[in-house]
């Protein structure tokens, strides 16, 4: 069984396996431009972030209904229990739905009807991160978080994805405040193919709780030293980072530094589906190409629930059980 853990850098779309395309495909009646499952599978390679996010949006479009998107949840939160995911943080893109036809209420919904009850079927609790197209107007980010109101008792924060470079955090600091005074937790994807400086204004502007990705901060020993005193989480995805070309080998991550400088580090998934493999896999696979000890893992483990949103009560618990846990 594999360490307890959390995983808070995880996008839904993410996770649709090529089977699960197909079949969500074939039910909707859509023809996808691959002729089989292993043609869809071979081309999952990917020289940069925006060659993944071609394909990324392309498969989207079999999503369609409340039950595809329960089907796409559902199927995530089987592989996560394996995995030993006991809370997950899941982020959702809207817009990437809403700009081809399918309602907001519909992905909500549909999601929500296999999280809410995640907790009693797979031992995993759940929360929705509302994520933000950075490389779409920031109105639209705006109209998008107006028209999700209705929903906040199922989202517990919001996010920034997307194409990094030439995207800055900057253009959505009036959409964050905005968020803030609903009520909503703040995180944002920066600094991974983006500078150093846009893990800076997505905390000093966004207001940003965590930070996606952030192995870019070594770029800035202030950074790092402002970083490890305010103990900001960084959700690091190490299997993305190497498919997408920011890290060349996991055996060359940045994450033994980012740990030796004092961060709170996490290990997360991002988009396994697409990446080669779940979130305990990731952990594998930094043990193998890093040699990561036990205990490495563990603190990595426990990281994971200290950075999360939980209440402190499920927390403490479930830091317990990773405490526990005999490798």
């Amino acid at each position: 069984m594999a360490i307890p853990k959390a995983e808070l850098h995880i996008h839904i779309e993410g996770t649709l396996e090529p089977e699960l395309a197909f079949h969500l495909a074939d039910r909707n009646g859509i023809t996808l431009p691959h002729t089989d499952i292993q043609a869809l599978r071979g081309a999952y390679s990917f020289t940069d972030l925006q060659s993944f996010l071609n394909l990324y949006y392309e498969l989207m479009d079999v999503l369609r209904t409340e039950a595809d998107f329960h089907d796409l949840a559902e199927a995530y939160l089987t592989r996560a229990a394996a995995q030993g995911v006991r809370h997950a943080e899941i982020f959702f893109d809207p817009q990437a739905h809403t700009g081809r036809g399918v309602s907001l209420d519909t992905v909500i919904n549909g999601l929500a009807s296999a999280l809410d009850t995640s907790l009693e079927r797979h031992n995993i609790s759940t929360s929705l991160i509302l994520c933000f197209l950075r490389d779409r107007p920031a109105q639209e980010a705006m109209d998008t978080l107006m028209a999700a109101r209705p929903h906040l008792d199922r989202i517990s924060a919001v996010g920034l994805d997307s194409a990094e470079v030439g995207n800055p955090p900057a253009k959505f600091t009036d959409v964050f405040a905005a968020a803030g005074d609903l009520g909503l937790r703040r995180v944002a994807h920066a600094g991974e193919e983006g500078p150093a400086s846009y893990i800076w204004q997505a905390l000093n502007l966004l207001g940003a709780e965590r930070i996606d990705h952030g192995i870019r901060c070594l770029e800035d020993a202030e950074l790092v030293s402002h970083l490890a005193a305010t103990q900001i989480p960084l959700t690091v995805c190490p299997f993305s980072n190497v498919r997408l070309r920011p890290v060349n080998t996991l055996a060359e991550h940045p994450l033994p530094a980012l740990m030796e400088a004092g961060l709170l580090v996490t290990v997360n998934s991002d988009d396994p589906s697409y990446f080669g493999g779940y979130v305990h896999d990731n952990y594998l696979g930094l043990q193998e190409h890093l040699g990561l000890d036990t205990e490495q893992l563990r603190t990595l483990a426990r990281n994971s629930f200290t950075a999360s949103f939980l209440t402190q009560e499920r927390r403490q618990a479930l830091l317990a059980e990773v405490d526990a846990y005999t490798f």
